[in-house]
């Protein structure tokens, strides 16, 4: 079997950015790269598989239990990388047996991942931790994912002897910009109950999630020679700054934990003229979550109704719900994980997302999804790293779910 840093490696140096700008899907063309390699792999190996026209990559392994009732379990990871951080031209550094220290990243000069920032390094003392070299992000979310159910995979290929049900394996684009799912077939993909191995670090097992929407501002400011400006200017740059300062101020991803939601500015841009910032809002809380949406639209009306009607327009889309009502119902698919996780020495965290997966949008969509730990950590920035211990424990944990199963 190849080793499992070795695809990682292999799947990280593909850029699989996603385009939230972009009406197409997938959202990128170079997401296709990475799906149609997955494909071939899959086929490779053994695998009935294929890529469909929304950038899909679906797999199925038949039981090989004849005569046992099964259900088919699927796994699902997804391709592409943050928009938040370049994805183009990584260069992993790899740290054998870590031994608790600072790590340079050694792309940029005098910028190191410290445990005196992140002191969850310390937990891996001792191991191998891929991180960046502080030029882009690492890719681990989700190619870790992709890796190990692709490890898993090439396991049950290599090994009939392995007792399993139904598999079904699905590999997408766009889950970081909300849109993961929004063409995906549940009904042919097979599965009854599904995992996606999207989470962070090991032990994590999760079954609820924010609900989320994202919010885009217009300011329509007046551009007038400042030396003339009074009473006639309507600066566009502070205006929108103004209306930041009207949420909450607690209310900040850096400020919350747990089920605690917020709003986040992820991008601003502007002149006295026009500006525009975007922004996600976030809560596990239902109730809550309308709430907040609503207070944005107060936000804005409040602007308007000072600086005059069409100051500021707002267009708020969902994204996803709190999957936790559609995954409870079956709570024994939790109940495997644990059991799966602590087959391996692991403590299983369960712990609400403080952000999405695929998996949300497909339990309701009709396929029970919970979250995995993909093993990595710091998701979404140059600071990333994944322990290998974690990517390889995880790809058992798949092989476990699978047996538990099948028993």
């Amino acid at each position: 079997m190849e080793k499992i840093i070795d695809k990682f490696l292999r799947y990280v140096s593909i850029d699989t950015q996603s385009n939230e700008s972009s009406e197409s899907q997938p959202s990128s063309d170079k997401q296709l790269k990475l799906l149609g390699l997955l494909k071939d792999e899959l086929v490779s190996m053994g695998v009935e598989a294929e890529l469909d026209e929304y950038g899909y990559v679906m797999g199925k392994i038949p039981s090989n239990c004849p005569g046992k009732e099964i259900p088919a379990i699927g796994f699902i990871a997804h391709v592409d990388t943050s928009p938040d951080a370049s994805g183009a031209d990584i260069k992993p550094q790899i740290i054998e047996n870590y031994e608790g220290g600072d790590i340079a990243l050694k792309g940029v000069e005098g910028l190191f991942l410290k445990p005196s920032e992140f002191p969850e390094l310390l937990d891996y003392k001792g191991q191998t931790l891929i991180c960046t070299d502080g030029t882009t992000l690492l890719g681990a979310d989700d190619k870790a994912g992709i890796a190990e159910i692709m490890c898993a995979v090439e396991y049950i290929m290599e090994h009939p002897e392995f007792k399993h049900g139904p598999i079904c394996i699905a590999f997408t684009p766009d889950e970081e910009i909300g849109r993961g799912v929004v063409k995906f077939d549940v009904e042919k993909f097979g599965a009854q109950y599904g995992y996606t191995m999207d989470g962070g670090a090991i032990g994590e097992l999760e079954f609820e999630n924010f609900n989320a929407a994202a919010a885009t501002i217009n300011i329509q400011g007046r551009n007038v020679h400042p030396g003339y400006a009074k009473g006639k200017m309507k600066n566009a740059i502070r205006i929108m700054m103004e209306l930041d300062s009207l949420l909450p101020a607690g209310e900040k991803p850096e400020l919350t934990e747990g089920y605690e939601g917020f709003f986040h500015v992820i991008a601003a841009e502007g002149s006295v003229e026009n500006a525009s910032s975007t922004y996600i809002i976030r809560d596990h809380s239902l109730e809550k979550y309308e709430e907040k949406k609503a207070l944005m639209q107060a936000c804005v009306d409040q602007i308007n109704q000072k600086y005059g009607e069409g100051t500021a327009t707002v267009n708020i889309r969902h994204q996803y719900y709190n999957m936790r009502s559609k995954v409870e119902p079956h709570y024994f698919i939790v109940e495997k994980a644990m059991e799966a996780m602590k087959m391996e020495g692991i403590e299983p965290k369960i712990q609400p997302i403080r952000g999405g997966t695929d998996g949300a949008n497909l339990s309701f969509m009709g396929l029970p999804c919970p979250n995995i730990f993909a093993g990595g950590h710091n998701f979404h920035g140059k600071m990333e790293f994944v322990p290998l211990e974690s990517m390889e424990k995880a790809s058992k944990v798949i092989l476990n779910i699978l047996s538990l199963f099948a028993e």
